[in-house]
């Protein structure tokens, strides 16, 4: 275990050099806080948290914006150390394959969940301190921000996997966006045409959470917008709220799925290949 936080504390270090640290939180806090603010506008008239109509904004943004800047942190983890020829020289020390992906994993995740945890508790913070925020907002808030460290986790598995799987980082950063598309916009339309096309005939409440469970940026969406009433109210899925949705132990579940099958795919793959 030693020898995978010595290689996850280098990656932080390496993300801290490079400014991606930096970078992500600016990112997050910025868009976190005109998010924050601007949503919090009509609250005074409909007596609703601010807190509450922020976690529906930020959810939003966080199932565009932290997929795509964890697999951008983690598409070339592996393949990019190949090209290099680093990676020989990393394995020439007593330390095994499996160590190398899960102390990248740890540290690139570190950094994402840093720049998540800062950039959303900054705003959080600047909103309950400028406004008239109750308590009980802060818990569905928390929530969205670990969910959004736990989507970001997931993301940067798919990217190792993706960095295990091709041999030039060029390949690996196309299929990346590619990934990012396909969850992100390609599923959802996708899944909305079949049922459209289908009218309720095969497609039933079942089989429609089993589907959502197959694409992490649903699970999240379901977790953070359909979970409480104020919440599903401004997102405009009060609807699928009152009626039977996967639930949240199951949401999670899914997310931890999406991180942990990935890794280990990714681990498998790297274990068998030749550096």
């Amino acid at each position: 275990m030693r020898a995978t936080l010595i290689i996850a504390g280098k990656e932080l270090r390496d993300g801290m050099r490079n400014r991606w640290v930096v970078a992500t939180t600016l990112l997050l806090a910025i868009f976190a806080l005109t998010l924050a603010f601007l949503g919090a506008a009509p609250t005074g008239s409909v007596k609703v948290a601010p807190l509450a109509i922020t976690v529906v904004s930020l959810s939003s943004l966080t199932i565009f914006l932290v997929p795509l800047i964890a697999l951008l942190l983690a598409y070339d983890a592996i393949v990019g150390e190949v090209d290099r020829g680093t990676m020989a020289l990393l394995l020439a020390y007593p330390v095994a394959r499996w160590q190398v992906v899960l102390g990248k994993f740890l540290g690139h995740l570190a950094i994402l969940a840093f720049a998540t945890v800062v950039g959303y508790g900054a705003a959080g913070l600047a909103l309950v301190l400028s406004t008239d925020s109750g308590t009980e907002a802060w818990r569905p808030f928390a929530g969205m921000v670990g969910s959004s460290v736990l989507l970001g986790a997931a993301s940067v598995a798919m990217g190792y996997l993706i960095s295990t799987l091709v041999r030039d980082r060029g390949t690996a950063g196309g299929i990346a966006i590619g990934v990012w598309l396909l969850f992100v916009l390609v599923y959802d339309m996708a899944l909305l045409g079949v049922l459209v096309a289908d009218q309720g005939r095969t497609v039933n409440g079942a089989v429609l959470n089993g589907l959502l469970l197959f694409n992490p940026a649903d699970a999240y969406r379901l977790l953070n917008l359909a979970g409480t009433a104020d919440i599903s109210m401004f997102s405009g899925m009060s609807g699928l709220a009152a009626q039977d949705h996967p639930g949240q132990a199951a949401l999670l579940a899914a997310l931890v799925g999406w991180t942990v099958l990935p890794l280990l795919a990714a681990i498998t793959l790297f274990n068998r290949r030749q550096v």
